[in-house]
């Protein structure tokens, strides 16, 4: 039986690729995202801790919109104490809500990577227009506020349709993230040549369906974040891996997790001899100047 495939990357054990190093001879690359979205009023925002309201959706909005009013500003604080490197994933339309939320992370010289325009919306239920519309309005929107061609990209809802790796390359995009589909950076096909599949916890260590899928509790998933970091550690003694941790400032934003959230990261900071903390556009770009054949190709 032949099943339908995407056709953009080929099949290849992670133990047959050859290996290689991060920079200062470091074999696991550990970075933090954190998304900083926005939503529009009216519209479901997605899911919560209870029931689903009915429209306006005033409670969704609300406790999403407490991460801009409160807990980016917490989580800037917890990263500047403990002198760690973040990227920002960002709805470009945060540059007219919100935009003193993004001075202090350009200050901190952190990448910051779009996200699409907001999470309103997805990718995959657009047509081939309508996407093309939505990247480029949201490159655009970057390229006026920050002054450059955005290297990076993560869909909104991590979302994306057939010829999403398409358009992204059109536009300019050396790599996006919405592929959880390997522990190490792969090339990925598309119509004008490759682009960059960088990892990200889109499933995994990620807040959101963490907490509001599956219910993990505080403690746990601070147990999941160090358990993840520490296996990974022991696992790059073989080939040289990634290690991300994605959260959200409405999630782990909130006191009650903020707390468990300081002690996996004091945890991964007291390993920062052995470890590359980094951000995925520095990532993309040492990938990239490896020798020819040296990371899984298209």
């Amino acid at each position: 039986m032949t099943l339908a495939q995407h056709g953009r990357y080929d099949f290849s054990p992670i133990f047959e690729r050859p290996t290689y190093q991060w920079p200062d001879g470091n074999r696991l690359a550990v970075y933090f995202a954190i998304n900083i979205e926005h939503f529009e009023f009216g519209t479901f925002p997605g899911s919560d801790f209870t029931a689903v309201q009915n429209p306006p959706y005033h409670r969704g909005y609300a406790w999403r919109d407490y991460g801009n009013r409160v807990g980016v500003w917490r989580l800037l604080q917890l990263f500047d104490e403990l002198k760690l490197p973040v990227v920002v994933n960002l709805n470009t339309s945060i540059y007219n809500h919100c935009p003193q939320v993004l001075e202090p992370f350009r200050k901190r010289g952190d990448e910051i990577v779009c996200h699409g325009r907001t999470n309103s919306e997805r990718q995959a239920e657009l047509d081939e227009a309508g996407e093309t519309r939505l990247i480029a309005e949201a490159t655009d929107d970057y390229k006026k506020h920050e002054g450059k061609q955005p290297a990076g990209w993560l869909g909104p809802w991590i979302s994306q349709s057939p010829v999403t790796p398409d358009l992204l390359k059109e536009h300019g995009y050396s790599y996006m993230m919405d592929w959880p589909v390997d522990d190490q950076p792969i090339w990925f096909r598309t119509r004008s040549g490759p682009i960059l599949s960088v990892p990200y916890p889109s499933m995994e260590v990620n807040d959101s369906p963490a907490f509001i899928y599956r219910r993990v509790s505080e403690d746990t998933f601070s147990d999941m974040i160090v358990d993840d970091f520490d296996e990974r550690l022991y696992q790059a003694g073989d080939y040289p891996l990634v290690c991300p941790i994605a959260l959200h400032t409405f999630i782990v934003g909130q006191p009650l997790r903020l707390r468990r959230l300081r002690r996996a990261l004091e945890h991964i900071a007291r390993y920062r001899d052995r470890i590359w903390l980094t951000r995925p556009g520095a990532i993309a770009k040492h990938v990239s100047g490896l020798p020819a054949g040296t990371v899984a190709t298209v």
